[in-house]
């Protein structure tokens, strides 16, 4: 729809005609909007020649690519981002740079596109390329020929890494006959299956789960990085080129805004020939292998055809000439949905089709419901809505008129840039609970022991691998791999810089474990009692029950700057079903820094106050009430609520009539820290409480919000990780929404660990303030902060630089912080007060000062106060000269995991103890650190069954079953010790035949056909499955014959028996018949194993 309309435009002014020949240029006004991208789509296709669209910055590019997709419908144009590093680094150390370059370089090397996406640095970047027009790709497809060996050794000399299992891009793992890989260009990783050196099949693979998604014919795979000597090592010729110089004559070029300026190319090739210089002797490095030189720009230049886009009072060069297209930006709605409505019937009228642009399913049902309330069911015939993302709308004239409408621009929303690609990985299963030795581990008959490695035991003809478990008084445990649910890993509770003391070993069988357990449960039975008497008072008291959305709530909702996440959506939807039922609220909203808690809080608040309720929300410190304060007005501006704070930066009279205006009713929403919680403080008609962090308050506070809760609804916020099993264990008592999935295209934080160099601190904050970003640098001593934001201001004396800490006075602090959120501050110097909840999505890098004395857990959420954007953000941690081994280890951690929600892999356990240990009270985290925090989860969940009154059976002796031979996971099929803990405890907790079924298959479709070893593994587990639901107390089986011993109490009908072994090719002989023993032999020529497991079904159905 807007590309014909566009199209009619341009022949309607006859364009075609107006490009320039080459070495000249045209310039082009009147392209407002995502109209410079259509236009290039447009040119692309009449011209037939390579067409680059060429953007001042990255996030512009990015966002030109998605304009060429959504509104041109174009599907094989490349983005060519520019190389994100420093003037002094050569390589690159991102690998979805420059994997994306790689494959920008290969498509239009190989003629599969003609459009081309990047910034005018991105246009003379150089790197290594094959000159001859050789395919560097790897082209895989069934039925092909490829040994494992040949298959590793060409991934490897691609660049890619190899593990043991593959969770990121570039990641290789060889298991069997599987080889698992994870190439640019594709969404998931991809799993390659050889039988006898051929491919027999080409799948794709879920990241988190390793599973099989969906088959494929064949597979491009692309190097990793653009790196000489793997070019060498694959034999094809090279030289390092830009893209400026691969462009054939005739090509095009569209240039945007500023993009065509020389100034900002000129100041690059200085930056890196200050760095590199211009001379390269006995083979050295120049600055011209990084980037073309400017005389080589003009050069090149000269044979393309440029056509700049700009507005109407940009210069035209000497001679140049120009055409106006006359599109149009469209019409400001400022949230106004009558003029939205106003609008789209004066355009009707004009002759005019109107299209509306939603982000996403929820936004077009939500426009759809405010425009039907507002105008009827016409107006949804007068214009069409679809799904679909623009960077800005337009009004097309000429023969087909259209006014192109985004919701982003009618809601006030900043524009989401829609990744395409997927580029970074997960945590996948075993890693997250991985065991190594010298893990301490708590069996719970035994106690605390070491883990100390698998060990291979073979008793009588069994071979079986076990954990060997060190105790007390060199007492030795070799646990079973069947028995692995017996044990769970020990794990402490830290806090910041001071480490984890180990345990005291207990001794096999002593009594001092049974001692800690016994008082633990006690503890524990105390606890829920408690959560349980409170969850009774709720669930009986009638709490106010709030209508449903109204209009306002829904274009409320819309406004919103993001597009919600699958688990906002549903943590909101929680909240909302909670205020609609006629009980009292008290639900915990847990999700990382950055994952949307204050928007449900804000939306929850907003419901209140339409119901002519009064919210409060209770913040921790100054810092984190100004930042609501601020986001509240901000998202609710266009509607009429009265928002106020209440803290220390208020003067006396100012709170004194704040609490006046609160009292009368006069103030819909207020935002405070505990001086909420003070006697004097009293509201006309309080309907909801937003506690954020509510470990962070004192026993005082607590006690009156456990007085709260039983009268008024409770939000409660946190962003330290409440683990999945504790929610679980929990079961209802107390109502929890997990947000765990990151904000969609939220892009890694860089993170360097590295001495303090003036240099590169100067270019990093350069780099910064050059995409009018802002900086925050973190110094955590008050003593010396003035004497450091000096030294900043030397490295970058035309920044705005500011101090702010928490012993300055109020009003200045709040000064400093209004400042930095208008944009009126580049560099933040500051103490660790921006550690909670500051949220500023201009600010992308972040300096920390002497980064070994913070603990990992708050390093992490400090980090997570920049890269809230879809822009790329940097985190450079600084130690001093000398740094300790153990610091840089803890802060290279956090340098390897830069995904935004890494807080499951990074200091994974420091937070979710913080969490668990601030849910259940300082009380049940001392019982927490001495059983260990996953043994106190199973012993809560115990307690909280019991307390409901849910009977526990009583438990038997196991059921034991021998087979003769090894049955285990050998190492030649599965090598890493993690998956295999990790999968030898997913049987010993199978429940079903099903379950083990599943784990066959998942066998099969990760690490290739099961072993005879594996399969007898998973034979022994499904005899045991049935020896417990038939009562039998023992089995023993070989291929050839087998041993049944009955339990005393269990009496099976022998007609029942003779049925199951009936037609079975089964000799059956009864030894003993109180209590049942039989003695099987085979009689036909298969294995006795599957005929026995499928007449003890048959004994089960019968």
């Amino acid at each position: 729809m807007i590309s014909s309309s566009l199209a009619a435009l341009l022949a309607e002014l006859e364009f075609d005609g107006l490009l320039p020949h080459p070495g000249e240029s045209l310039r082009v006004t009147g392209c407002p909007g995502a109209a410079p991208s259509l236009l290039a789509a447009s040119l692309a296709r009449s011209s037939g020649v390579p067409l680059v669209l060429v953007h001042d910055t990255p996030s512009l590019a990015e966002s030109a690519m998605a304009d060429l997709v959504t509104g041109a419908g174009i599907d094989d144009a490349r983005l060519l981002p520019q190389r994100e590093t420093l003037p002094f680094e050569f390589a690159d150390p991102h690998v979805e740079i420059t994997s994306q370059r790689v494959d920008a370089f290969s498509a239009l090397l190989a003629g599969k596109t003609r459009l081309l996406v990047t910034t005018a640095r991105g246009l003379v970047e150089r790197s290594p390329v094959a000159v001859r027009g050789e395919d560097f790709s790897l082209f895989l497809r069934q039925g092909e020929k490829w040994s494992r060996a040949q298959l590793a050794e060409r991934l490897s000399r691609m660049g890619f890494t190899a593990s043991d299992s593959v969770q990121e891009l570039g990641d290789f793992a060889v298991r069997g006959g599987i080889v698992d890989l994870f190439p640019f260009g594709s969404d998931l990783p991809i799993r390659v299956e050889l039988w006898d050196d051929e491919i027999a099949s080409i799948r794709s693979f879920d990241l988190l789960s390793q599973r099989s998604v969906e088959r494929h014919e064949d597979a491009e795979v692309l190097p990793v990085s653009l790196d000489p000597g793997q070019f060498e090592e694959m034999g094809v010729t090279w030289e390092r080129r830009c893209l400026l110089e691969l462009l054939p004559e005739d090509s095009i070029v569209v240039e945007v805004g500023d993009s065509g300026s020389d100034a900002r190319r000129l100041r690059l090739w200085k930056d890196v020939r200050d760095a590199w210089g211009t001379d390269a002797p006995g083979g050295r490095r120049s600055a011209a292998d990084l980037v073309l030189p400017p005389v080589d720009v003009e050069r090149a230049f000269d044979g393309l055809r440029r056509v700049r886009v700009g507005t109407h009072d940009a210069e035209p060069l000497p001679g140049e000439p120009s055409i106006d297209l006359g599109i149009r930006p469209p019409p400001a709605i400022d949230r106004n949905m009558k003029a939205l409505v106003a609008e789209i019937e004066e355009a009707v009228r004009a002759g005019e089709g109107v299209l509306l642009l939603c982000d996403n399913q929820g936004q077009l049902e939500r426009l759809q419901e405010i425009l039907e309330d507002l105008a009827g069911g016409r107006i949804l015939r007068e214009v069409e809505l679809a799904l679909g993302s623009l960077s800005g709308g337009m009004r097309i004239p000429g023969p087909g008129p259209l006014l192109v409408l985004t919701d982003h621009e009618v809601f006030q929303r900043s524009h989401r840039v829609r990744r395409g690609r997927t580029l970074h990985g997960v945590a996948s299963l075993e890693s997250v609970a991985s065991l190594s030795p010298g893990d301490y581990v708590v069996h719970m008959d035994h106690g605390i022991g070491r883990y100390d490695g698998i060990e291979r035991v073979t008793v009588g003809d069994e071979t079986i691998e076990t954990l060997k478990i060190e105790y007390a008084d060199g007492g030795i445990l070799r646990l079973p791999h069947y028995r692995i649910d017996m044990i769970e890993k020990w794990t402490g509770i830290g806090d910041g810089d001071d480490p984890v003391r180990p345990p005291q070993v207990h001794k096999i069988g002593g009594k001092r474990w049974k001692q800690l357990k016994s008082r633990t449960e006690e503890a524990i039975r105390a606890m829920a009692t408690e959560l349980l008497d409170l969850y009774a008072h709720r669930e009986v008291t009638h709490g106010h029950a709030y209508p449903e959305d109204t209009r306002w709530q829904r274009e409320m909702e819309s406004s919103f700057l993001y597009e919600d996440t699958p688990d906002q959506r549903k943590a909101w939807e929680d909240v909302r079903s909670d205020m609609i039922a006629p009980r009292i609220m008290d639900r915990l909203v847990c999700g990382d820094v950055g994952y949307g808690k204050t928007e449900i809080a804000i939306r929850a608040a907003f419901k209140a106050v339409q119901d002519g309720k009064q919210a409060a929300v209770l913040a921790p410190t100054t810092i984190l009430v100004e930042q609501h304060l601020h986001t509240f007005r901000e998202r609710l501006a266009g509607f009429p609520v009265e928002i106020e704070a209440l803290s220390r930066l208020r003067t006396p009279s100012e709170q004194t009539e704040t609490l006046q205006r609160l009292a009368s009713g006069h103030i819909d929403v207020v935002v405070g820290t505990h001086r909420l919680l003070s006697p004097d403080v009293e509201f006309r008609d309080l309907g909801l409480l937003v506690v954020d962090e509510e470990q962070r308050f004192g026993v005082r506070h607590k006690e009156r919000l456990k007085e709260l809760k039983r009268s008024v609804d409770v939000l409660t916020l946190t962003a330290t990780p409440i683990p999945r099993t504790l929610q679980l264990a929990l079961g209802g008592l107390r109502d929890m929404s997990l947000i765990e999935t990151a904000p969609r295209d939220r892009m890694p934080v860089i993170t360097h660990v590295m001495p303090w160099s003036d240099g590169i601190l100067q270019d990093a904050m350069r780099r910064e303030l050059d995409r009018a970003g802002q900086v925050f640098f973190v110094h955590d001593r008050i003593e010396t902060i003035e004497a450091i934001g000096e030294r900043v201001r030397s490295l970058v004396p035309d920044a705005r630089i500011a101090v702010a800490h928490g012993q300055m006075p109020e009003r200045e602090l709040e000064s400093v912080m209004d400042q930095l959120l208008d944009g009126e501050i580049d560099v933040l110097v500051s103490t660790s007060i921006i550690e909670n909840g500051l949220d500023v999505p201009t600010a992308n890098t972040m300096i920390v000062h002497r980064a070994d004395r913070f603990g990992l857990a708050q390093l992490y959420q400090l980090r997570g106060r920049v890269g809230r954007s879809h822009h790329r953000a940097y985190c450079y941690l600084l130690l001093p000269p000398n740094p300790t081994p153990d610091a840089v280890q803890r802060l290279r951690i956090l340098e390897h995991h830069t995904e935004l929600g890494s807080g499951y892999r990074v200091a994974l356990k420091d937070l979710q103890l913080r969490g668990a240990g601030n849910l259940l009270g300082g009380d049940q985290s001392g019982f927490a650190h001495a059983v260990g925090f996953d043994t106190y989860q199973r012993l809560l969940q115990r307690a909280v069954r019991r307390l409901r009154g849910e009977v526990e059976e009583e438990k038997k002796a196991p059921a034991q079953v021998s087979v003769d031979g090894e049955a285990l996971l050998p190492d030649e099929y599965i090598a890493g010790s993690d998956q295999k803990l990790h999968l030898y405890r997913t049987l010993a907790r199978a429940e079903e035949a099903a379950d083990i079924d599943a784990l066959r298959e998942e066998l099969e479709d990760r690490f290739g056909p099961v072993p005879a070893a594996a399969d007898r593994w998973l034979n022994a587990a499904r005899l045991k499955l049935l020896a417990e639901r038939l009562g039998i107390e023992r089995i023993s089986v070989s291929d050839a014959s087998a041993r049944v011993n009955f339990r005393p109490e269990a009496v099976p009908r022998l007609a029942k028996l003779s049925r199951a072994f009936e037609n079975r090719q089964i000799v059956v002989e009864v030894r003993r018949t109180q209590p049942l023993s039989l003695k099987l032999a085979r009689a036909g020529v298969e294995p006795l194993p599957p005929t026995l497991i499928e007449a003890l079904e048959l004994l089960i159905d019968s």
